[in-house]
């Protein structure tokens, strides 16, 4: 591979998606190198549904050969054993024995090898044409080809397997460690341990996902290889964004010269602003007196500062990779922000390139890598200036060469090193270097002292905005997303903003630790106490045990408090309920079924199967509805299932609270969002009364707080409406013609990245609300842009064809209106890259035939 020319890692990625075809598996083992020698011949003659470095020499693929085997049922049985054979064949069998499967209903484990490495996809886990299934069947058991390739690479070559030595996981978000079993430990029966439990596993995860790699450790038996977030950039103004700047510098500065109001610039300005959906941001005045329109300019202008100013991730990172000089500057501009100049920026680099990096642990000397050893990392901070920090953070971004070394000395049985999981730009240099262990904070000491004041803070201007926006009326139920990410992040903001509202504080004991939530008396907290729905993810609810008994505890003495219902919204509620004869009224901890993860929102909404925006609400309703705390059970995790008290929160629930902790990972950008905090306020706006100004339910308020940055304890906490967040994420993002070009040149896997931007816009469309300029602007873009339509489809023809899907899903759920003309040629764009697709599919089959 190394000393190959024509290698590419397209060509390895391309080769295993060939492996993963429908028409491959059904084939089975003995066909499935003739596949991979059909599609590199039709990459050689020129077929654009092909990668191109296929038609290289020996397919690009660096000597990688094809090894594939078809493993019985039977043969399933044998090497995972009785008991947990029954457990399976309890919801798999030859007739259905999910996917994977070959025509003979064999397990169908393939992937490529290279030297005496193996590489291979992880299976699916969900259930082809049946998503529902996953969720009403919560012992759901995986399938025979998941089961098989897990305990195939662990049976020896002699009998049959791949005898592998260590399993290397590449990237975060795999399935192995969220199957069923214990949540807090494995016993034999949890299906992490039976496939992972002998197996050395070496995790490559994200520096800033500390929670998610929590369970990883936990249940996966990972040992953690963290690798760095991509390079930052400006978002910049682009098009006609470019333009309206224009313009209204040209007001502007008229008006400071004294020409006075210029009413068809203004007029353009107002044209333009609108197209662009600027109004809803920035709205014009009504009055339309000269004083108000000038002012409407200044903060037109602020608000397209905020978007220019705006930070996102510029494509990929590569592992082991050693940022360029412009990515060092990126990552330092976005940390420093005006701090520093450009000019001590580029100082702080070339300082370090004339030290010839001698701050990289290659670099340092015996005695130097004592000190390191006995002192810690911290012994080579820097003691003064904002140069200095500076200096000191490019020398340890350069050290993300130290992940593939990790990596390789994991392989080698060595010791990876330890360091706290976080985010450069929130956390600061003690995050760097990449390429360690990563562990979380002690839960024990959330909500942290600063996260406390900003949590504080946060709810202040939760409840002067509702009271603003409702004739000074209180929320009585304010629904709040508790998630291990940004819990660990934040040190715990979100559960500062739970206690706040509620009207609480954190008790700490003589070593610092917090033992318990008090109540804070009504004449010092001078407002009523607002009920909350807390939303716990998974992660939260396993990892947080303790932050989960001492809410529990705080609620329930809330709900007991000798105050007035009109003062105690908690009580209220609670009293409500028990005049009904519902049990643990003052259960507010709320998550998914004990050992289950995640609301399945997004599976539904990725398989287009639902109708009604209302039923996603529901499906988030069902797999939420089971209640955790000191009173559920003698085990931390157990939950019950209190269907009654959740439908009364969230019939109560006026605003929803997100926190939202990394600039990699905006609403936009991920599933989870929509598919929990949206579906979430979809489900309580199921419940409300019709609004007779609308004809509609009532719509409940989403509270997004932003709380990536360096900002202090005591800068003001913004929080913003979701439609505003999600309008500026797409300016900056998806729309931008800078965030797209990084993306294509990222190859497949950045379009991936954009193809799961679209779906997800699909799942905010039918839970909060997107513009149409965000689809208008998204089909120019990517669709009828014919260079970049040409690109995704070369590179990833299935993202493509996703691309097109989704906005003409929208134009047809009533999302987006557009005129019959782009429609006609999304849906001719449609049937072309279909066919691409299901031409090659259909190739495949008639050569393996």
């Amino acid at each position: 591979w190394m000393n190959d020319p024509d290698a590419s890692g397209e060509s390895l990625v391309a080769a295993l998606a060939i492996l993963c075809q429908d028409a491959v598996v059904s084939a089975g083992a003995g066909r499935a190198n003739d596949a991979l020698q059909a599609k590199m011949q039709r990459a050689r003659e020129g077929d654009v549904s092909v990668a191109a470095t296929l038609a290289r020499e020996g397919g690009g693929l660096g000597g990688a050969a094809v090894r594939a085997i078809d493993v019985t049922i039977e043969e399933t049985e044998q090497m995972l054993g009785k008991y947990m054979s029954r457990k399976v064949a309890r919801q798999w069998s030859e007739k259905d024995p999910g996917p994977g499967a070959t025509g003979l209903g064999k397990s169908f484990v393939s992937g490529l090898q290279i030297g005496n490495v193996f590489l291979f996809v992880q299976p699916l886990l969900g259930v082809v044409g049946d998503p529902m299934r996953l969720l009403f069947e919560r012992d759901l058991t995986p399938h025979y080809q998941y089961i098989s390739t897990y305990l195939k690479l662990q049976q020896p070559e002699e009998d049959g397997g791949f005898g592998i030595d260590g399993l290397v996981h590449v990237g975060m978000h795999g399935t192995s460690e969220w199957l069923p079993g214990k949540p807090l430990g494995n016993d034999r029966q949890s299906w992490s341990d039976v496939l992972l439990g002998q197996l050395p596993n070496l995790y490559i995860y994200a520096a800033n996902n500390p929670s998610e790699s929590i369970l990883a450790k936990r249940r996966g038996y990972a040992t953690l290889i963290s690798h760095n977030v991509p390079p930052y950039g400006r978002s910049g103004l682009y098009l006609e964004l470019a333009n309206l700047k224009e313009l209204v510098d040209d007001y502007r500065s008229a008006f400071v010269d004294g020409y006075g109001m210029d009413k068809d610039l203004l007029e353009s300005i107002c044209a333009l602003a609108d197209r662009n959906g600027m109004l809803n941001d920035v709205p014009f005045p009504e009055d339309g007196t000269d004083e108000t329109a000038n002012e409407w300019v200044s903060n037109l202008n602020v608000y397209l500062n905020t978007v220019s100013e705006r930070l996102y991730s510029s494509g990929l990172h590569a592992f082991g990779s050693m940022p360029t000089d412009k990515e060092l500057d990126s990552y330092l501009e976005a940390y420093f922000g005006d701090r520093l100049t450009e000019e001590q920026r580029r100082n702080a680099i070339s300082t370090w390139h004339s030290s010839a990096g001698q701050m990289r642990s290659g670099g340092r000397n015996l005695l130097e890598q004592a000190i390191t050893f006995v002192q810690g990392e911290e012994f080579w901070a820097p003691k003064s200036g904002v140069t200095d920090q500076a200096s000191h953070i490019v020398s340890l971004l350069s050290r993300s060469t130290e992940e593939l070394h990790s990596l390789v000395n994991g392989l080698n049985g060595g010791y990876i090193e330890a360091k706290a999981g976080g985010d450069l730009l929130r956390d600061g240099a003690d995050v760097l270097p990449t390429g360690r262990n990563i562990h979380s904070l002690d839960p024990y000491r959330m909500p942290s002292a600063s996260a406390w004041k900003r949590g504080q803070r946060a709810a202040e201007e939760i409840i002067r905005q509702h009271l603003t926006a409702n004739g000074g009326n209180y929320p009585e139920t304010v629904a709040v997303t508790l998630w291990g990410l940004d819990a660990i992040k934040t040190k715990g903001e979100s559960v500062a903003i739970v206690l706040a509202l509620v009207g609480a504080e954190p008790v700490k004991e003589g070593t610092g630790r917090i033992v318990r939530y008090d109540l804070v008396p009504l004449e010092k907290l001078g407002r009523p106490r607002i009920d909350v729905l807390c939303s716990l993810s998974g992660i939260f609810r396993d990892s947080f045990a303790n932050i989960v008994d001492l809410l529990d505890d705080v609620f329930e003495r809330a709900a007991s408090a000798d105050e007035p219902v009109g003062q105690n919204y908690v009580r209220k509620h609670v009293q409500e309920l028990e005049e009904d004869g519902v049990e643990r009224a003052a259960a507010r901890l709320f998550s998914n079924p004990p050992g289950d993860y995640g609301s399945n929102v997004n599976e539904v909404v990725t398989a287009g199967d639902w109708e009604e925006s209302e039923s996603l609400g529901e499906t988030w309703k069902g797999r939420n509805a089971f209640s955790y705390g000191r009173r559920e059970g003698n085990v931390a995790t157990a939950g019950t299932s209190r269907p009654e008290v959740l439908d009364k929160l969230l019939k109560t629930t006026e605003r929803v609270v997100q926190e939202v902790d990394s600039v990699e990972y905006g609403l936009s950008d991920i599933q989870e969002y929509y598919a929990n905090t949206g579906a979430l306020k979809k489900a309580a706006e199921n419940l409300k009364d019709i609004d007779p100004t609308t004809g509609k339910q009532k719509r409940v308020a989403l509270s997004v707080i932003e709380a990536f940055g360096t900002s202090g304890d005591d800068s003001p906490v913004e929080v913003k409406d979701v439609e505003e967040v999600l309008r500026l994420e797409y300016r900056s993002k998806l729309l931008n013609p800078k965030w797209r070009d990084a993306m294509l040149s990222q190859g497949s896997g950045g379009a991936y990245e954009i193809s799961q931007r679209m779906t997800a816009m699909i799942g905010w469309s039918a839970t909060a609300q997107v513009d149409n300029f965000v689809f208008d602007q998204a089909c120019e873009r990517y669709a009828l842009d014919e260079d970049v339509a040409k690109q995704l489809q070369r590179s990833n023809p299935e993202a493509f064809k996703n691309v097109v899907r989704r906005l003409l899903e929208a134009a047809g759920r009533g999302m987006w209106e557009t005129d019959n003309d782009t429609l006609e040629k999304l849906k001719e764009l449609y049937d072309n890259v279909d066919d691409v697709v299901e031409q090659g599919t259909a190739r495949t089959m008639t050569t393996l035939t």
